[in-house]
């Protein structure tokens, strides 16, 4: 073995999964054929065993537990939770009980203060807590973050984010839950806006908001859903760099301004005091990098930037992968609990805001995570 692959010597990790719903294929699939040296699948546990046991079968998880036993198991050193976001904060929590580092799908909890409870108990324990959404460790975001690390625009001064569509009815197979306690555009597509403004822009401190529920009754085939949230939400964030942002998330949309053939709207735009970039959709990482500076006497016109990373055909997983490179080298993971929770305060006081009709000062903050070196090989987070 010579120095250049010792340097990249992967970790191992035996992983049990939690949830064997709609997520986990993608997850799976992507971890059985490319991270396979990096992650032992060793457990899997669901609610309904007739759905573990087929995803046992389908990505050779030897092991089909109920959750109880996958937690007592002595082979399983993290917990991968897929399951229902109502569930994240018990079997987040309850992993870390079992002293099991924990990855979990977004967001980290529903509830503000079961966010900060994970927390708590994760650095008591000395253990790991990592949270989706990974896609921001994608090329194309962190190609956006090597951007503006570099001052091509400047300093940032301000940014939206921008997610509208009329709500997932109309091709989701289970629409309800969106529209009930822990759904809403917010909770559902915010946390992938959130977690890329703050890896772009770093921790907000203050937030103001505006929610409503336009549309009282959703219409899925031949079943009406009475909607319990809110369904169209706008949140201005004050940056603790100083830079200003704008968030909308909404389901009542029926269309985009700029492009009439898609169905939803989906934007990032950080405007700094030296040119503007624009972000690929941070759900699911289409679209290109445009940058406008200035060019001496030229005008300013739009161009295209290429990608600075291998690109990756599937993302989902990777967050998993940084994460127990991050375990193995001591460090914290870039898409951590601390992230996640800040993210989860940021949801909370938009509606807050608008609730008590004033500003929300957050109590909580994070580190900037570190952006991705260049030139690393696919799936390595050596550094």
């Amino acid at each position: 073995m010579d120095m250049q692959e010792t340097k990249f010597a992967r970790p191992n990790i035996n992983v049990g999964v939690v949830g064997c719903g709609n997520i986990s294929p993608v997850y799976l699939e992507n971890i059985r054929r490319n991270f396979s040296d990096v992650i032992n699948l060793v457990a899997c546990s669901d609610l309904s065993n007739e759905r573990a046991v087929a995803t046992s079968k389908k990505f050779d998880i030897p092991k089909v537990l109920d959750f109880p036993q996958l937690l007592q198991d002595p082979e399983v050193e993290l917990v991968l939770n897929l399951t229902n976001p109502l569930a994240h904060a018990s079997v987040n929590l309850k992993a870390l009980e079992a002293g099991k580092h924990v990855y979990s799908e977004k967001p980290l909890a529903i509830e503000l203060k079961d966010g900060q409870r994970i927390i708590n108990k994760a650095i008591s324990s000395n253990l790991m807590v990592g949270c989706a959404p990974d896609t921001v460790l994608s090329p194309g975001l962190q190609t956006c973050r090597k951007i503006i690390d570099e001052g091509i625009i400047g300093e940032p001064v301000s940014a939206i984010a921008c997610f509208g569509s009329h709500g997932v009815e109309r091709w989701h197979p289970n629409p309800e839950f969106y529209y009930k306690k822990g759904g809403g555009p917010m909770f559902d597509i915010g946390p992938y806006y959130l977690s890329t403004l703050v890896n772009l822009l770093g921790p907000v401190k203050r937030v103001t908001g505006s929610h409503a529920r336009m549309f009282p009754q959703r219409i899925a085939g031949d079943k009406k859903i009475d909607v319990e949230v809110s369904t169209h939400v706008v949140g201005l964030l004050d940056f603790e760099s100083g830079a200003i942002g704008n968030i909308t998330t909404s389901f009542d949309m029926w269309g985009p301004t700029r492009d009439v053939r898609a169905h939803t709207k989906k934007t990032i735009e950080i405007y700094g005091t030296e040119g503007t970039l624009t972000v690929p959709d941070p759900v699911h990482l289409g679209g290109r990098i445009r940058l406008l500076t200035m060019d001496g006497d030229k005008e300013m016109e739009w161009i295209e930037m290429p990608l600075a990373y291998d690109e990756i055909r599937e993302i989902r997983g990777m967050g998993l992968v940084e994460m127990v490179w991050a375990i193995k080298q001591q460090r914290t993971c870039r898409v951590n609990g601390n992230v996640a929770n800040h993210v989860l305060e940021i949801m909370h006081a938009v509606h807050k805001s608008s609730d008590i009709g004033r500003h929300i000062e957050l109590d909580t903050t994070c580190e900037r995570p570190d952006g991705v070196p260049t030139g690393l090989p696919k799936g390595v987070f050596d550094r």
